[in-house]
């Protein structure tokens, strides 16, 4: 927060330590896409500049939002955007063999991406009107699961595995930090590992495929094993200082297939190596150090758990990709957040994090009044 007689209050009192932040991490995706074009502006860095700059206005609109608005429209906005990922399935559009868009005319609207932070506010909103004392019964686990796996089905049978799978683990992130007993998430756990070797023959070709290229990779390193095995060979190539901004050759050579998009930071690693590497991911972290201690500053049961789900959305965000880059997890699609080109992943997390600002605002107000 900046004090200045020169600079107006509103803008004055905005966290200025998590816009640099996010502006430092903007830059270097953007930088970054200017490389993989092969040092041009075109067609990749310049569209993603100004859609990052139009979200980043949106998500300031959005720190201005009251609480007390925001909790009355959760349920709301959950239910319409439950209707869309419905309205996916019946006349959705189809593209890339997937069926994951509603066209209104004048844009493609991908529902799933809104569900990823509307379910850590439904959940928030869900447990913060539900008493404390029946956090740990029934009650308290059935309508949570229904609003988290529900719409989780319908995103998985678009199919999109990546984002139904981030939507359960932002839902399941709130309702542990809810309060839900342990045993639930192991009887969870064992349930799902027994159930594996049936949901594994239930999924589409290309997606066992990636889970029997991850558990090994150079079992076909020429087919589908191609992605991890460059993303691997352009990251160690980096060494600890990089090859040189503009001299990555697994990118620029066309080794590395969607080096400007899921395997940017591959891209990155292998211009700056270790300790460009390093920067981007501790700039990652002060981000979601700075979102978990709004949840811990926040003075409402919805802040708290809200602000915790936002911002576990964010990590899984970056965890899930550089995982998948480095060949740590099977390849779903998961960007890494302002940095990948694409407006989806900057729209989701912008508006994460201007929730995170309101929820930041709230907060300091209450702590100022009280």
């Amino acid at each position: 927060m900046i004090s200045s007689a020169i600079i107006p209050q509103p803008l004055a009192r905005l966290p200025w330590r998590l816009i640099w932040l996010v502006a430092l991490i903007c830059t270097i995706g953007v930088v970054t896409l200017y490389s993989a074009a092969g040092g041009s502006a075109s067609p990749w860095a310049l569209k993603q500049g100004i859609t990052i700059l139009a979200f980043m206005a949106v998500a300031i609109a959005i720190s201005y939002i009251p609480e007390s608005f925001i909790k009355q429209m959760t349920f709301p906005a959950y239910v319409a955007i439950f209707i869309l990922l419905v309205l996916v399935e019946m006349i959705g559009f189809v593209g890339k063999g997937a069926q994951r868009w509603v066209d209104l005319g004048f844009i493609r609207l991908q529902p799933s991406e809104f569900m990823k932070p509307a379910i850590a506010l439904v959940l928030a909103r869900f447990y913060d009107l539900l008493p404390v004392s029946d956090v740990r019964r029934w009650r308290g686990l059935w309508p949570a699961a229904a609003l988290v796996f529900v719409p989780a089905g319908l995103i998985l049978v678009q199919p999109d595995l990546g984002t139904a799978m981030m939507v359960i683990l932002g839902g399941v992130t709130v309702m542990f930090i809810a309060g839900l007993p342990m045993w639930y998430f192991a009887s969870a756990a064992a349930a799902a590992a027994v159930a594996g070797p049936i949901l594994f023959t239930m999924m589409h070709d290309y997606q066992r495929k990636r889970v029997l290229i991850f558990l090994d990779p150079e079992s076909d390193p020429l087919g589908a094993g191609y992605h991890i095995s460059q993303s691997k060979i352009a990251i160690g190539s980096g060494g600890v200082w990089g090859k040189g901004y503009l001299n990555g050759s697994q990118s620029h050579l066309d080794y590395l297939p969607e080096g400007h998009t899921d395997f940017v930071f591959a891209t990155f690693v292998e211009e700056w190596g270790l300790v460009g590497g390093a920067l981007l991911i501790f700039a990652f972290f002060m981000v979601i150090r700075w979102g978990m201690g709004v949840s811990k500053k926040a003075k409402t049961r919805f802040g708290q758990l809200a602000a915790a789900g936002l911002t576990a959305t964010i990590f899984f965000y970056v965890s899930i990709n550089l995982m998948m880059v480095m060949g740590l997890a099977p390849v779903v699609g998961i960007p890494l957040p302002l940095v990948s080109f694409g407006g989806s992943a900057v729209m989701t997390v912008m508006i994460c994090l201007g929730i995170l600002m309101s929820l930041e605002r709230q907060s300091r107000t209450r702590s100022t009044l009280g």
